[in-house]
């Protein structure tokens, strides 16, 4: 099984390693255009990426494991994990149940990162209000200097 640990120079034995991209956003956008699991966002069934190595031989495992990371950690995924009830294969049929664990495990996820972000946004909002008050400060400390700097 020498096609499975080769590189970006593999032979174009199957059609989808002759399009062997070189990074895991391209992998993703190649595997989002050919199978509707990923293109629909559904959740995925457990062992997909035995049936993406079965159906895409040459393909890079590390690439592929940051793609899958990629896609299953973004928004949209969690957002359809939280709410799913059945996972798919690659073809987008349905298969074995999604777990209350796993459903919990994509909410806590989204509360994070909606957390994450929105602690984000009141620091730069205290970030600038700190620096139009010494701004503010400034300007009075010129206007005091100059006042005084007259007499």
């Amino acid at each position: 099984m020498a096609e499975a640990v080769s590189t970006d120079a593999a032979p174009a034995t199957a059609p989808a390693a002759a399009a062997q991209p070189g990074s895991a956003r391209a992998l993703l956008k190649q595997l989002q255009q050919e199978f509707p699991a990923f293109r629909d966002c559904l959740p995925l069934a457990i062992g997909i990426d035995k049936q993406l190595l079965a159906r895409m031989p040459g393909l890079d495992r590390k690439i592929m494991r940051a793609a899958l990371g990629i896609h299953t950690g973004s928004m949209r995924y969690l957002r359809a994990m939280e709410k799913a009830k059945v996972r798919y294969d690659l073809d987008g049929a349905a298969g074995a149940e999604v777990t209350d664990t796993h459903r919990l495990h994509a909410k806590e996820l989204l509360q994070q990162r909606f957390k994450k972000e929105a602690d984000r946004k009141k620091a730069e909002r205290e970030a600038a209000a700190e620096e139009e008050a010494n701004r503010q400060r400034q300007e009075k400390l010129k206007a005091l200097a100059s006042k005084f700097s007259k007499n």
